[in-house]
């Protein structure tokens, strides 16, 4: 069994969302966990966790959204979180300076607003943090929260700091790709820190590098972690899973 921890199956990038769900399953990816990170998308998503059994949602706003976010936005993501039992978290939140570096002063400030709801919650964080390493770091060690990174592809030593901190390090198509150091960080990462996803659409694994991503390629990342490490991709997927219903409180 696996999941996958973070997936974005909207109908915006998918004509048959049944047939993703479907295709994941027959894969043994079990389990979808949405990020919800637009206004469009959470409630895109409510409606997908009505729907299907196996399907979760985290709801936040990422920090491309930082202009069309207010306080009572935030106020909405607080009702929809204690309102439904699927919402398991906050996420993806977190900074983005790689597009547009003017605004980071309104980007931390919508990163802590997300952040201290998530610790008025007791809830689980999933955390987007792009050409903002330092910034990020410092922003969570204000906070004595517990989550993911997402999309991890640091170094060994920024690896070490996230997981001192308790979180767990997302892992997707990125480490099947040739020109990735990424392996040698796996190699120093416990099991039992590592959560698996996609990031469906984005970020297709190796062979399907440029294609559509989707969840059924779970597998092809773990089959690469458990080459790296010498077990078997069973052993990855019930380690990764139990890292999941740990982190989420879910009884899978």
């Amino acid at each position: 069994m696996y999941v996958d921890n973070h997936c974005h199956i909207f109908k915006e990038y998918y004509e048959d969302i049944d047939k993703v769900v479907k295709e994941a399953k027959d894969n043994k990816v079990d389990i979808l966990i949405i990020s919800g990170c637009s206004k469009k998308d959470i409630l895109e998503g409510l409606e997908l966790i009505k729907k299907y059994d196996n399907v979760y949602l985290t709801i936040g706003y990422h920090p491309d959204e930082v202009d069309n976010v207010t306080d009572d936005d935030i106020s909405e993501l607080e009702k929809i979180y204690n309102e439904n039992e699927k919402v398991i978290g906050i996420g993806e939140i977190g900074l983005d300076y790689y597009w547009v570096k003017d605004n980071k002063e309104k980007q931390l400030d919508l990163f802590n607003k997300q952040l201290e709801l998530a610790s008025r919650l007791n809830a689980p964080v999933v955390i987007h943090t792009r050409d903002a390493t330092q910034d990020t770091i410092n922003v969570l060690k204000k906070y004595n929260l517990k989550g993911i990174i997402h999309c991890f592809s640091g170094s060994k030593e920024t690896a070490d700091i996230y997981l001192k901190m308790g979180y767990y390090l997302g892992i997707g198509g990125v480490l099947t790709f040739k020109n990735t150091n990424l392996k040698e960080t796996i190699k120093s990462i416990p099991l039992n820190r590592i959560t698996l996803e996609t990031d469906s659409p984005y970020l297709a694994p190796t062979p399907h590098r440029g294609e559509t991503n989707s969840p059924k390629y779970i597998p092809l990342v773990a089959e690469t972690i458990a080459e790296i490490k010498g077990v078997s991709p069973e052993e990855v997927g019930r380690e990764t899973t139990n890292n999941t219903k740990t982190l989420f409180d879910l009884d899978l």
